[in-house]
Formats: C-alpha cells, sequence, structure tokens
C-alpha cells in the first residue's frame, strides 16, 4: 500500500511540474530593458574624463542607440509588448521578435569588439562631441511623446 502512495504522489508530481513547464512565458518587451543610461554629461565633465572613460561612455550611448532608434514606432519605453501595441502574440511573430533580439545582440557585439580596436584612434575632443550628440538624442526620447 506505501508503494502505491508513494508511486501515486510521485506521478501527481511528474504531472504537476510538467503542467507548469507548459504555461506561457510573461510577454517579451520589444525594446531591450537594460538599454538607460545613468547619467547626462555637459562638456567640462567630458573634459575631465580620460580617454578610456569616454570610450566607454561612447559604447554605452551607442548600444543605448542601437538598442532604441529601430523600435521608436512602437513607443520609448521599455515595458512595451506585442500584445501592448496590437501586434498578436502568435509563435511566428514571438519567434521574430526572438530572431531580430538574436541579430541585435551579435551586431552590437561584432560592434564594440570593432569599435574597441578603433576608437582608440579617435581624437578626444570627437568622442566627447559624439558622447553629448549621442546624449542629446536619448533626450529626445523624454519628449517624443509631444510629436503626435
Amino acid at each position: 500500500m506505501n508503494i502505491k502512495i508513494t508511486l501515486l504522489s510521485i506521478c501527481f508530481l511528474l504531472v504537476t511540474a510538467f503542467s507548469f513547464s507548459q504555461r506561457k512565458d510573461d510577454p517579451k518587451s520589444i525594446m531591450n530593458k537594460n538599454v538607460a543610461i545613468k547619467k547626462y554629461h555637459s562638456s567640462e565633465d567630458l573634459e575631465k574624463m580620460q580617454k578610456g572613460e569616454l570610450l566607454e561612455l561612447y559604447l554605452e550611448r551607442m548600444t543605448t542607440l542601437t538598442n532604441t532608434l529601430p523600435y521608436i514606432a512602437f513607443g520609448t519605453k521599455p515595458n512595451v509588448t506585442m500584445s501592448s501595441v496590437g501586434i498578436p502574440e502568435s509563435k511566428e511573430n514571438v519567434k521574430a521578435l526572438e530572431k531580430l533580439h538574436e541579430n541585435t545582440e551579435n551586431y552590437l557585439d561584432n560592434t564594440i569588439e570593432f569599435q574597441k580596436i578603433i576608437l582608440p584612434y579617435s581624437d578626444t575632443n570627437n568622442l566627447a562631441k559624439a558622447i553629448l550628440f549621442y546624449e542629446e538624442i536619448i533626450k529626445s526620447f523624454h519628449t517624443y511623446e509631444q510629436f503626435m
């Protein structure tokens, strides 16, 4: 009798675990949620920084723009999902979004690898100007809603 109860309990646990594993994942965000920058800088802030620090800021801002600009038609907030903008969450659409995220990640990996080799040769003043320019674009995301 104990063997039957034990086997029945194990079967029940397996069925329960299997049913929970079939549950749908939470809706995936269209934009990468990890693209926010921590601080905006002034030209005076950037003038005080070493070139290595400027390179890191440049790459961070480039990553933010790469992960945000292609999706700006859906909004500028990272919690936008397909269903929140009316896109059906079909298997094909989810697969396409996952593929896009994978491609974006590969692109960024390759671009950052290239930039880490080439950017140290850039002029420090031009690097600071590029950071300020990127930050102005990122700041404009906060006023994007005014255009609608």
